[in-house]
């Protein structure tokens, strides 16, 4: 392994990476810094969150700078204000110890004002999310015409959000001749689009494989019954004491839902979601950082770029429909050499699921059965005492008060005492755990080639039949109007294909309220004063060669709605008797 000075880096960032504790280059630096300080080539690097990334495109940036000027001349986009945040800390880290060095990070959720001053005293790399760098342009503050450099970093997760339109409108800002770097944990057909698009004769660097998951996880399922979820959730908790974790939920209500419920049963947690103000999702995160809690529980777009050191556990409560997510989410742990745990919870109508992540990652999950009470007690019972040996006394700050507590415990004896001490810190879980039913295992079930038919042809049956179970249990937020399209998971339409559909017909960042997708439909909820607007924009419109209809969720006789509920063969025959009259 080559030294970070053998790599071409300079005396003034080596100074300085070295007093942040690097030691050794790691695969993706040692890959990534030589490459780009030798080559002006365009670049796309695969390599999984938490390799090292920033570091490998942070240094040769920094060393590409002019200093003598003060104008913009590198701009990193990514997907969430958390991981810009991130970024320029870290350069401005790199670069301590060189002169004229200017990094600033512009997002949105935070005064523009502060920003806009910023940019106008000069800085020569912007680290930027898209949408408040196109208004930072349109207001002119943002001068992209001197832009040398451009990284694109976590470009998958930046595609998935929605921000194509967005990255294309800031690449017909930059000069003719420019640098273009793209980071990406995963090559989705999006990255391979934008790559032939903007980057020129561009070289591919794979630090591991394509698409695989973190080299340091190890991947676990734990298959119970839907209404076991939560118990089975607390109990993998309750068996790793020393558990350090985000707790990945799919919708924003059912992020909360388990977070009280884990803060009502005593757990250290806090959500992070959408609904909550910049203010509260920034006050989490640092809580989380200092490791002041212990359980971050998440949904995706909120965890998004979260770099958290010495995460033990990703547990996966509900699996996401988008197997690139699974990778984000399981990228989060087993970083920086270290070695990690991807948890999924599921059920068995989940099971094709673990086998598609499988085959997509390259790596078995192992099955496990759900920890016995008296396995858990043991852990638990192993921690108090291991805490208890490990507390480190201070003789002289308790020596004014040993002659009274030596007095109290006068007529108790060693054992008595080591009960009660044990019995203080590890008391709940005897009383919790004492009666605890066992939680069953539940076995996927094989289905015959017949049974697959069948089910196949009552798909839509049971699809209608939830349709109206959504209606009744599912309100629209308040503000809010519930639009039914139709499309589903059959076509391929997941939260990040309708955003970027919406992002791309409706214009500007749509906002979106809870989403329900179901196999060949869905439903999603638009503030009530754009629902009207969202209907026209995508009503005729075609995804992957099928016809669009958005209605009102209450429009239940339209007709494109009746067509929806009908069997696709019942709609074929239709189709053909038209064309024969």
């Amino acid at each position: 392994m080559r030294t970070f000075e053998e790599l071409g880096v300079c005396e003034e960032i080596r100074r300085a990476i070295e007093e942040m504790g690097f030691v050794q280059p790691m695969p993706v630096q040692e890959e990534v810094i030589p490459t780009l300080l030798e080559s002006r080539r365009d670049t796309i690097a695969l390599a999984q969150t938490g390799t090292g990334k920033t570091a490998a495109f942070g240094i040769p940036l920094l060393q590409r700078i002019d200093t003598t000027r003060r104008n913009t001349q590198a701009l990193v986009l990514s997907p969430t204000r958390e991981l810009c945040l991130q970024i320029a800390d870290d350069l401005r880290d790199f670069s301590k110890y060189m002169e004229g060095i200017h990094v600033e990070a512009v997002y949105g959720g935070a005064a523009i004002e502060p920003q806009m001053r910023a940019l106008r005293k000069g800085i020569q790399i912007i680290v930027a999310t898209p949408g408040r760098l196109i208004d930072l342009k349109n207001r002119g503050y943002a001068q992209l015409d001197e832009v040398c450099n451009i990284v694109l970093d976590e470009a998958d997760e930046m595609l998935n959000m929605g921000f194509s339109d967005s990255i294309n409108e800031i690449f017909e800002s930059l000069p003719e001749e420019h640098n273009t770097l793209m980071f990406s944990a995963t090559m989705s057909r999006e990255v391979e689009r934008v790559a032939k698009d903007y980057l020129k004769d561009h070289q591919e660097i794979v630090v591991g494989s394509r698409n695989e998951g973190a080299e340091n996880v190890n991947h676990i399922y734990y298959m119970v019954q839907a209404k076991d979820k939560y118990l089975a959730l607390k109990r993998i908790v309750d068996y790793n004491p020393r558990i350090f974790a985000i707790i990945f939920c799919r919708t924003k209500l059912e992020t909360q839902e388990i977070a009280d419920k884990l803060i009502k049963d005593g757990y250290n947690a806090e959500a992070l979601h959408g609904d909550l103000s910049q203010q509260q999702r920034d006050l989490t995160m640092q809580k989380f950082r200092q490791h002041l809690t212990q359980l971050l529980v998440a949904t995706d777009v909120a965890a998004r770029g979260l770099d958290v050191d010495d995460l033990t556990h990703v547990i996966n409560f509900g699996l996401p429909d988008d197997i690139e997510n699974y990778t984000h989410r399981s990228g989060r742990t087993g970083r920086a050499g270290k070695k990690g745990t991807s948890i999924s919870i599921v059920h068995s109508k989940e099971k094709h699921k673990i086998r598609n992540i499988e085959k997509e990652i390259g790596k078995k999950f192992e099955e496990a059965e759900i920890p016995k009470a008296e396995d858990i007690c043991k852990k638990q019972l192993y921690k108090v005492m291991d805490q208890i040996v490990k507390t480190d006394v201070d003789d002289e700050e308790i020596a004014p008060f040993m002659d009274d507590i030596n007095r109290y415990f006068e007529y108790i004896d060693k054992e008595e005492i080591i009960k009660k001490i044990v019995s203080l810190e590890f008391g709940k879980f005897l009383a919790y755990y004492a009666d605890a039913p066992e939680i069953e295992k539940v076995e996927a079930k094989k289905k015959t080639e017949r049974g697959e038919r069948r089910d196949d042809k009552g798909k839509r049956r049971e699809d209608r039949g939830q349709n109206d179970r959504q209606k009744r249990m599912n309100k629209p937020e308040p503000g809010f109007h519930r639009l039914f399209i139709n499309l589903g998971k059959r076509d391929g339409f997941y939260p990040g294909e309708l955003m970027k559909t919406l992002n791309r017909y409706v214009g500007g960042r749509q906002e979106v309220g809870h989403i329900d997708l179901l196999d060949t439909i869905s439903y999603f909820e638009v503030p009530e004063k754009d629902a009207r607007k969202v209907m026209t924009q995508l009503s005729g419109i075609r995804f992957h060669g099928r016809i669009v209809r958005c209605n009102s969720e209450d429009d239940d006789n339209k007709p494109e709605k009746r067509e929806a509920r009908q069997p696709r063969e019942s709609r074929r025959r239709k189709e053909r008797k038209r064309r024969k009259e």
